[in-house]
């Protein structure tokens, strides 16, 4: 971690402060991973409900994505963490209200704002602070908020809901993420200048998003946000169904495992040798977890899904965030990350409907299937149309070219 030696100290200690104010945010999201479907399904819903009630969060991702991206390029990165933080807040203590799955539904949808908030935020500020020849390492170093986040929600959601139940488990989900607030409050930012806006006019959000450097990353997080949703609202149903006997947040705590050592090491690396091969390696690690989660039989071979599933995770999105950051101007960075990772939302928001409807004839075992082709898919895109060229994109899958749509660095500045 020598790259934050490198840093002012006015940019470490905001690294610092949103570090914490993340850990707390992804806390708060991930302690009701493993306890939210159940809880819709103990109110009667069917397993397409559950799936309608799950997939209204990825709904309100990306309504809200683009538009937050916006407001964080045009006013300030830090407005838009708030924006977050009160979402993720409050919609805890609205499960808390009603069984009703068309509430439901809408109080998910709003959740799902959180992240569509915080998380492009976040990003858009590392890439701000982050050197560009280090933005790799430093995006790796700092995304380490969603692995430990991931590692302490899951166990501390499971752990409270069989200890004392349902209310008090969404009153310290809600505590989690108005904690952030004060570590935000502490930051030091400052909005994008006028003067610093591009002087020809702004893309629209349609001709930034079908640019040929972002559609494609656009494409693959769709297909691996089918994936992702699948895994989200189906393995506790799934554990249960098996009779397997493991506590459903363990698989959840597994892949935040594997996340947590990916991220500690790719960013660096993609920095030395290119993002393309990491993309690569992260989709045969989601595809191969997804092949061995349709087939699952014991509690080591679902752990094993699980720890394949978040090294992938770990590898994919972190690199993600990199690729779309080099490939974006530093004043729309907030709205290309914004549009790139809607990708990933609109894959969520049909998997909850889709692959829950599926799931009433395939089976828990037949859905995990067509995840694991969906993420197959993500990766033939990948290797085939990542750059301009086959030629290219090839060279580039495999590490052996340089990212042919990768922007002139612009010297790292504190916000």
């Amino acid at each position: 971690m020598n790259v934050f030696h490198h840093l002012p100290p006015e940019q470490r200690r905001n690294l610092a402060l949103l570090f914490a104010a993340g850990l707390l945010f992804w806390s708060s999201l991930a302690s009701l991973l493993p306890t939210l479907s159940p809880y819709i399904k103990a109110g009667g819903a069917s397993d397409f409900q559950v799936g309608i009630v799950m997939g209204g969060f990825a709904v309100g991702l990306l309504v809200f994505r683009p538009w937050l991206g916006r407001l964080a390029d045009q006013r300030d990165r830090k407005l838009v963490l708030y924006i977050g933080l009160a979402a993720v807040s409050l919609a805890p203590l609205g499960y808390l209200l009603t069984q009703s799955v068309p509430l439901l539904f809408v109080i998910r949808a709003f959740h799902g704002l959180s992240i569509a908030a915080f998380a492009t935020a976040f990003s858009a500020l590392i890439a701000d602070l982050a050197p560009p020849q280090f933005r790799g390492e430093v995006i790796g170093y700092m995304t380490l908020v969603n692995p430990i986040g991931m590692a302490i929600g899951p166990a501390l959601g499971g752990f409270l809901q069989a200890w004392v139940g349902y209310p008090p488990l969404f009153l310290v989900s809600a505590g989690l993420g108005g904690a952030g607030v004060l570590f935000v409050q502490q930051m030091h930012t400052r909005p994008v200048s006028a003067s610093a806006q591009p002087r020809s006019p702004a893309p629209s959000s349609w001709q930034l998003l079908w640019s040929p450097p972002l559609r494609i990353l656009a494409v693959v997080l769709s297909l691996i946000g089918v994936a992702f949703g699948t895994l989200a609202i189906f393995v506790p149903l799934y554990i249960q169904e098996t009779g397997i006997p493991l506590n459903p947040g363990l698989f959840y705590t597994a892949a935040a495992i594997a996340g947590f050592l990916a991220r500690l090491t790719v960013g660096g690396a993609s920095d030395r040798l290119g993002r393309g091969r990491f993309v690569t390696v992260s989709l045969v690690l989601y595809t191969s977890s997804l092949v061995l989660l349709s087939t699952a039989q014991s509690a080591p071979v679902l752990l094993l899904s699980g720890f394949l599933e978040g090294a992938g995770g770990g590898t994919l999105f972190p690199m993600m965030v990199a690729l779309a950051a080099d490939r974006s101007h530093p004043q729309l960075r907030g709205q290309t990350l914004g549009l790139v990772l809607a990708g990933f939302d609109f894959g969520m928001a049909i998997a909850g409907p889709i692959v829950g409807y599926f799931a009433t004839t395939l089976g828990y075992r037949g859905v995990f299937g067509l995840a694991a082709l969906l993420s197959f898919l993500a990766l033939l895109i990948f290797i085939s149309c990542g750059s301009k060229t086959f030629a290219y994109s090839l060279k580039f899958a495999l590490g052996n070219g340089k990212d042919v749509y990768a922007l002139p660095p612009v010297p790292a500045g504190s916000r």
